[in-house]
């Protein structure tokens, strides 16, 4: 891991960190003005209850999020939880919404509107993990209950 990757993933740690041990008063625009939510999914095989921060776009009622996994070439452990049980719950700032995820693939008819959003809300980063990844990184849109 490279000294830049080893900064990312630790600053990442902690931004998650502050964001759930604040319940959400720190954390939503701590990266560089980009909106963050924390995702809370079940394990697919443990059935434990898992949280990963994330930036995240809306579109309309829904809330749009990004498999990237910074560019590695699997997708995120937690897209692979809400595949297997799409009922999620976000917290955006202290408000936490129960929702139903869905896998946006490419090829589905709203995958490029949604990443040309996402993506545009995150200034242009996901374009360049696609770059850097052979696999098409899927989006996740969840719909608030």
């Amino acid at each position: 891991m490279s000294i830049g990757n080893a900064f990312e993933n630790g600053f990442m740690q902690l931004h998650q960190a502050l964001y759930v041990r604040t319940d959400g008063r720190v954390g939503h625009g701590m990266l560089g003005g980009v909106p963050s939510l924390l995702l809370r999914t079940t394990g697919r095989r443990s059935g434990v209850e898992r949280t990963t921060a994330l930036v995240y776009a809306r579109d309309g009622e829904s809330y749009v999020l990004v498999a990237s996994n910074g560019a590695k070439d699997v997708s995120p452990g937690w897209y692979f939880n809400l595949v297997a049980n799409p009922r999620v719950e976000l917290q955006v700032r202290r408000t936490r919404i129960p929702g139903v995820a869905r896998a946006v693939n490419r090829g589905d008819p709203d995958y490029d509107r949604l990443w040309r959003l996402v993506n545009d809300g995150n200034k242009g980063r996901y374009d360049g993990y696609q770059t850097k990844t052979t696999r098409p990184i899927p989006l996740v849109v969840v719909r608030p209950d």
